[in-house]
C-alpha cells in the first residue's frame, strides 16, 4: 500500500509548547498528494441534517420523494489504483455516458479529496476520496402509513407496509422505514434487529440502544426467536402440515433472485393451511432458518407460489412456474426472461432495479436487490450505492428506458447545450406533467428530470406475504391479520 502521507498538526498552546510535527514524506516532482483516510462513523446515526434533505408528497395512493441533491462518496477501490478516473467511469459506472461525467466535472460536481476534478484523466491513488453530487430521484412506495405497534424505552415495533425497504439501500433513502420514522415520528438512531424483504409487510422490530440490540442479537444467534408469517398462495394447499427443507441458492444479488439447488444453504420452513376459497389458500409459515426469500422460494418449489409474487410467480420460470425446481433454463436465461417480462409490463421498479443497474459492470455484488441490504444502515453515504460506488452503479440516477421518454444525453454537444441554455433548476418539464411533484426544480444535467415514467399502482406495490408475529424469550409482538388473508376475502 502506498503511504497515505502526513498532515498538519494542531498546536496545543504557544510555539514553545508545540510538539514537533512528524515529517511528511517528500513528494517526487509532479507527484500528487493524497491526504490520510478519515475515520468514518460506523454507527446508525441518521439525524436532522439527513432528514432535511428533501420532503414527501402524496399522489395517487403513493408516497413520493421530491428530487434532491445528494453526495455519493467512496474511497478508491484497490482495483482502481493506477487507473484514470475516466477509465473507471467508462468501465464500471456506465449508468451515464462519459459525456455526463465530463459535464459533471465542468459543473464542479465531481471532487477528488474535496478538490474539484478538472481532468478526468487524473490517475487514482490509494486513499483517494471521491465525491459525486447528483440530483437524486427515488421510486415511489405505498402511501399506507407505518403503524407503531409498541414503543417503550427499549424497542420500537411497527407494522411495515409492503414496498418499503427497512433502511437506505440501492435507489431508496427517504422512502425507507428508518427515514419515515425519523422524519414523521421523531424516532432516531434506531438499531435494526431483523429485516423484512421490501415487498413483505408486517411486524418489524428496532432496538433503541446498542445494549438492547446486543441482547436480542444473542437470542437470534441462539435461535430463541420465533417468526410467524401468513401468505396467500395459488391453488389448494394441502390441509396437513407441510415441511420443506430444500436448500436455497442465490442466483443474482443484483436482481434479487434465489432458487432451490443442492449447492445452496440449508433451509427449513413449516407450512400450515388456514383457509381455501376455491382458488387460493391462506397459509401460515414458520421459517426455522432465515435465508433470503426462503418462504417465497419454498412455496414456489411446492407448486403454490404467492399469488402476486413479482419474482417467483412469473411466466419466466416456465409452464410449471418452478414447481419441483423444474425451470428448464440456465441462471442467465432465467434472469433475462424475468427482466424481459417486467420490462414488457413496464414494472422494473417493482423489482427495485433499473436498466442501468442491469447494464453496470461492477465486480462486486450489490445491494440493489428486491430485499433490503443486510448491511447496517449508516448515515455516511459511503455504504450506499454510489457513483463511484461499492457496486458500480449510481442508484440516484438510474433511468428505466422501457417506460420513459427522455432526451438522450449521449454526446458532449447535447450536455454542453443543456449547460449553456439552462441555469440550475430551470429545465422545463418536457412531458407537461402537472401535479404536486411537477413544480419541483429541474436539474440541467439530470436524465430523470427529462423522463416520463409510469407510476406503479398501489395494488402493484402489495405482495401477499405478511410477518404476523415476532416472539422472543421476553416478548411477543403481533399485528392484525391483513385484509387479503381473511377467509371470506375475494380478489
Amino acid at each position: 500500500m502506498a503511504e497515505p502521507g502526513g498532515g498538519g498538526e494542531e498546536e496545543e498552546g504557544g510555539e514553545e509548547a508545540a510538539a514537533p510535527a512528524p515529517k511528511k514524506r517528500r513528494l517526487a516532482a509532479g507527484e500528487r498528494y493524497v491526504p490520510p483516510p478519515r475515520k468514518l462513523s460506523t454507527g446508525v446515526s441518521f439525524g436532522a441534517e439527513h432528514f432535511a434533505e428533501t420532503s414527501y408528497y402524496f399522489e395517487g395512493g403513493l408516497r413520493k420523494v421530491r428530487p434532491y441533491y445528494f453526495d455519493f462518496r467512496t474511497y478508491c477501490k484497490g482495483r482502481w489504483v493506477g487507473r484514470s478516473l475516466l477509465h473507471v467511469f467508462s468501465t464500471e459506472f456506465r449508468a451515464q455516458p462519459l459525456a455526463y461525467y465530463r459535464a459533471a466535472a465542468r459543473a464542479g460536481r465531481l471532487r477528488l479529496n474535496e478538490e474539484p476534478v478538472r481532468d478526468l484523466d487524473i490517475v487514482l491513488k490509494n486513499n483517494d476520496f471521491l465525491r459525486n453530487t447528483v440530483h437524486r430521484h427515488e421510486p415511489p412506495v405505498t402511501a399506507q402509513p407505518i403503524q407503531i405497534l409498541v414503543e417503550n424505552d427499549e424497542v420500537v415495533v411497527v407494522d411495515k407496509p409492503s414496498s418499503l425497504p427497512v433502511h437506505p439501500c440501492g435507489r431508496f433513502r427517504h422512502n425507507t422505514v428508518i427515514f419515515i420514522l425519523g422524519k414523521e415520528h421523531d424516532l432516531k438512531e434506531l438499531h435494526t434487529i431483523h429485516r423484512l424483504d421490501r415487498m413483505t409487510s408486517g411486524v418489524l422490530m428496532f432496538a433503541k440502544t446498542a445494549e438492547v440490540s446486543k441482547r436480542i442479537d444473542e437470542q437470534v444467534r441462539e435461535r430463541q426467536l420465533e417468526k410467524e408469517y401468513v401468505c396467500r398462495v395459488v391453488g389448494e394447499f394441502p390441509e396437513h402440515e407441510v415441511v420443506c427443507e430444500e436448500p436455497i441458492l442465490v442466483v443474482s444479488y443484483k436482481v434479487g433472485v434465489c432458487r432451490v439447488d443442492p449447492k445452496g444453504k440449508f433451509c427449513k420452513t413449516i407450512f400450515q393451511r388456514l383457509s381455501y376459497n376455491g382458488q387460493t389458500s391462506v397459509v401460515k409459515c414458520l421459517p426455522r432458518t432465515g435465508r433470503t426469500h426462503q418462504i417465497r422460494v419454498h412455496l414456489q418449489y411446492l407448486g403454490h407460489p404467492i399469488v402476486n409474487d413479482p419474482i417467483y410467480n412469473m411466466e419466466a420460470w416456465g409452464p410449471d412456474r418452478g414447481k419441483g425446481g423444474k425451470i428448464g433454463k440456465t441462471d442467465e436465461e432465467l434472469l433475462k426472461a424475468l427482466v424481459e417480462e417486467h420490462r414488457s409490463k413496464q414494472s422494473l421498479d417493482i423489482l427495485g432495479i433499473s436498466e442501468e443497474d442491469l447494464n453496470s459492470n461492477a465486480e462486486n455484488k450489490d445491494c440493489g436487490n428486491s430485499s433490503d441490504c443486510t448491511k447496517s444502515a449508516r448515515a455516511d453515504s459511503i455504504n450506499e450505492n454510489s457513483c463511484p460506488a461499492e457496486d458500480g452503479k449510481d442508484p440516484a440516477k438510474d433511468p428505466e428506458r422501457n417506460d420513459v421518454t427522455a432526451c438522450p444525453l449521449n454526446s458532449d454537444t447535447n450536455l454542453e447545450t443543456l449547460e449553456k441554455n439552462n441555469e440550475l433548476g430551470s429545465c422545463e418539464n418536457q412531458d407537461g406533467q402537472t401535479g404536486e411533484g411537477s413544480s419541483e426544480e429541474k436539474d440541467p444535467l439530470c436524465v430523470e428530470c427529462r423522463m416520463r415514467r409510469r407510476d406503479p399502482s398501489p395494488k402493484e406495490l402489495v405482495m401477499y406475504l405478511h410477518a404476523l408475529r415476532y416472539k422472543g424469550a421476553e416478548f411477543e409482538y403481533c399485528s392484525r391479520m391483513p385484509e387479503w388473508a381473511m377467509e371470506d376475502w375475494e380478489e
